[in-house]
């Protein structure tokens, strides 16, 4: 399939209900309002497609840009298709979920996580916070540089609170997931979340709440799933 033909087929499924939500977490037009479970069922129609994955991003539809991450060929993602990627992500969604899995799935994620944190747009610092989570949500322990991520996680402690309201959330969910997926950092990550305290981050018009830190490692804790890794970030 062509993305043209991608982009008729899901305008059909489009809400106005989950629209109105959407808008209130950045999403801008064009946009048709195609819920997650319903691009899940062409996700197991198309499985991966690299060349279909970058036309529906370029799109700049937010349902085909959405679409585009889950069926992506992270294997064959190239820096500079990334790098375009993280570019054109222009709400947290983007940047946050999409962009961040593919990347984590890359064999480049590791190098431009490290690079995008430095940015000084907030949206790709947000991104390279958010591929760091993910990144350690699947990969293995022997393939992760643990001194590196406590070095992060001490980084974040000194700087969350001044950083962006969208930066500082992936900061905070990166520090939870750290703590969650790689257990020989489980005890630095509760330490360091209990140094940070609450976070606030303005989430504008949502329900959204941001987590404490350590109340939510406690609770993967509690169900003995600390440590466990994800077949992949992306849902």
């Amino acid at each position: 399939m062509t993305a043209k033909e991608i982009l008729e087929e899901i305008k059909l499924l489009g809400s106005d209900g989950y629209k109105r939500v959407m808008f209130n977490h950045g999403v801008r037009e064009p946009y048709f309002g195609v819920k997650i479970s319903d691009l899940q069922k062409i996700v197991k129609r198309i499985k991966r497609d690299y060349q279909l994955a970058l036309d529906l991003y370029d799109t700049g539809n937010y349902d085909a840009m959405y679409l585009a991450g889950l069926i992506a060929d992270d294997a064959r993602m190239t820096k500079k298709d990334l790098q375009h990627w993280v570019a054109q992500a222009y709400c947290g969604a983007l940047c946050g979920s999409t962009v961040a899995w593919v990347a984590a799935g890359s064999p480049h994620g590791w190098e431009l996580a490290l690079e995008w944190i430095e940015s000084k747009t907030p949206l790709i610092a947000a991104a390279g916070w958010a591929t760091l989570g993910s990144l350690v949500s699947v990969k293995d322990d022997p393939d992760l540089d643990l001194a590196e991520l406590k070095r992060l996680l001490q980084r974040v402690q000194k700087t969350i609170h001044q950083a962006p309201d969208g930066v500082r959330r992936q900061m905070n969910l990166f520090v939870i997931a750290t703590g969650s997926h790689v257990q020989p950092l489980t005890d630095t990550a509760v330490r360091i979340g209990e140094k940070i305290g609450l976070v606030a981050v303005d989430m504008g018009n949502t329900s959204c709440q941001v987590p404490f830190a350590p109340d939510s490692i406690r609770k993967v804790q509690k169900r003995g799933a600390i440590g466990k890794k994800r077949k992949t970030a992306k849902c």
